[in-house]
């Protein structure tokens, strides 16, 4: 059909231009044309059984599935058991950690020790129980149990430092600041979790608490209640690694740093 539609409009244009020059005669033209006659094109429908162009050579692995050979299962069957220590909605990182200890270099041993003594320094006088006793650098809960939007305010790395420099291995509220989020993760300090209740209206400080990340669960053995927590994801191996550098020379990432 195509070819005799092109057939057509040839001849149509011909023909109209072949009247212009009979019109004006050219001393050039011949005196008369003879219009070559093509033949149809024999175009052959597509096969309904057409397969698309190396549809059939490619496979494809989801990443998310397969655990590559240069980089090892990363899996995590930590547990955490310990003291808990609770505090209510927008705990933020001037609470966690003033800004006039922000001097504290986390690189220098005796610093971060220091840092970490500091930590939750900032919580108003409401909390009678301090995070940290007078005149000690370690923390005795080893879990924070937080509310909504946990560590808002400015962007610093020294406020989960300072939490994992005390000795606090995870925080469990409500929801996060995303910029606290990330900087937990990036750092390797300690574990941000999330839960699917309050559990700051659930628990009190000084419960015994135990978090099995491989099961997302708290269990809390003072009141004998279980909750389920949010699954860590892949942030889980970054932190378990301590931080995005080192788990990024664990997997190579990146080249290991020379001893």
């Amino acid at each position: 059909m195509a070819a005799s539609l092109s057939h057509a409009s040839y001849s149509a244009t011909f023909t109209s231009l072949a009247s212009k020059t009979s019109a004006s005669p050219s001393p050039l033209s011949p005196p008369f044309i003879t219009v070559p006659t093509f033949s149809p094109l024999n175009i052959k429908p597509l096969n309904s059984t057409f397969t698309p162009h190396m549809a059939h050579a490619i496979t494809l692995t989801a990443h998310a599935t397969s655990t590559p050979s240069s980089i090892p299962s990363e899996t995590s069957t930590t547990n955490f058991h310990g003291l808990c220590y609770v505090v209510g909605d927008n705990i933020d990182t001037d609470q966690i950690i003033p800004a006039e200890y922000l001097t504290l270099v986390p690189s220098n041993p005796a610093e971060y020790e220091k840092l970490g003594s500091y930590a939750l320094i900032g919580l108003p006088s409401s909390y009678a129980t301090r995070f940290i006793e007078p005149n000690e650098t370690k923390t005795k809960y080893s879990i924070v149990i937080g509310g909504a939007n946990f560590g808002c305010g400015s962007s610093r790395e020294h406020a989960p430092v300072a939490l994992g420099a005390a000795g606090a291995r995870a925080v469990v509220a409500e929801s996060y600041a995303r910029i606290f989020f990330r900087n937990s993760v990036a750092t390797g300090e300690i574990y941000p979790l999330e839960s699917e209740v309050r559990l700051c209206e659930e628990c009190r400080t000084g419960d015994v608490l135990t978090i099995e990340l491989e099961e997302s669960r708290l269990i809390n053995h003072t009141t004998s209640k279980e909750y389920k927590l949010k699954p860590i994801g892949d942030a889980g191996p970054v932190i378990e690694a301590g931080g995005i550098f080192a788990y990024a020379r664990k997997t190579g990432m990146i080249p290991s740093q020379s001893k």
